[in-house]
């Protein structure tokens, strides 16, 4: 199911798949020619026709998950536009991707197209775009910053104000410290790839970052008491959401813990050295 709406000059295309347990839509974005993102292949039926149709000539990816990157091959095929993404996932997407069975059936195969690298600066028609390396979620994950009027395209890092799950491959740490550098620019609407349009994107960044330092702090104390892992999770995360078991623990609000205790034994070390 698709639905579209115009804000600010951008087309916001929200895609929810059918069937999806996990509840989880995803946008497509497309401003000044730019396309940013590509959705899912689930999705592919619903958004041919947009794909036909609307009037871009350049695709920027914020990263290569397949929910990001789902109609890119597709796009490449049949519009003969440039896809740029992050120069260390070229090799990826240039190979069907590789994934757990759930996450199959939740966003389809992605397939293989070729990307070119990211460089220093974006152009779309009119404007120009900063692509800013904001890891953490993934390895290569990139928002894009217009400095002219605060517009930003934000992937994934934003998602929700209050993470919950995380998947095994993220890093809070990591992710804080990405907000943090994202938070010395001056931006103000956001355009999430998950939570769509976000009006006071800069406050809800930094309610983010908040909940997670708090979160983090709430986690190392718990620690020095001699918690486990099970036991902190307990006490800060008791959710047991239905993805956790879905995905085999791919997904898990456990990941959030071990992150922040594997950086802060390695903080740890460091102090003693």
């Amino acid at each position: 199911m698709l639905e579209m709406k115009t804000i600010n000059d951008v087309v916001c295309v929200k895609g929810t798949p059918e069937g999806n347990k996990s509840g989880m839509s995803v946008n497509v974005f497309l401003t000044d020619g730019m396309l940013v993102d590509t959705g899912a292949k689930i999705l592919l039926k619903e958004l041919t026709p947009f794909f036909e149709t609307a009037d871009y000539d350049m695709v920027a990816l914020t990263h290569y998950h397949e929910d990001h990157t789902g109609g890119a091959a597709w796009i490449q095929e049949h519009r003969n536009v440039p896809i740029y993404i992050h120069p260390m996932s070229l090799d990826i997407c240039a190979k069907d991707a590789e994934y757990p069975v759930y996450r199959r059936v939740f966003w389809g195969d992605r397939d293989a197209f070729k990307a070119e690298p990211l460089g220093g600066v974006v152009h779309s028609r009119t404007q120009t775009w900063e692509p800013i390396f904001t890891p953490g979620h993934s390895r290569d994950h990139m928002v894009y910053l217009n400095h002219s009027n605060g517009m930003l395209f934000s992937g994934d890092l934003f998602v929700t104000p209050k993470t919950k799950l995380v998947l095994r491959e993220e890093s809070i740490p990591v992710i804080m410290e990405s907000i943090k550098k994202l938070l010395q620019y001056d931006f103000k609407e956001v355009f999430c790839c998950h939570a769509g349009y976000v009006p006071n994107g800069k406050e809800m960044f930094e309610r983010k970052l908040s909940y997670l330092e708090n979160l983090r702090g709430e986690i190392l104390r718990l620690h020095d008491q001699g918690l486990e892992v099970h036991e902190i999770q307990q006490n800060v995360l008791p959710n047991r959401y239905p993805l956790i078991e879905i995905s085999g623990h791919e997904w898990d609000s456990e990941h959030i813990i071990t992150s922040i205790l594997k950086e802060s034994r390695v903080y740890s070390e460091d102090r003693k050295k």
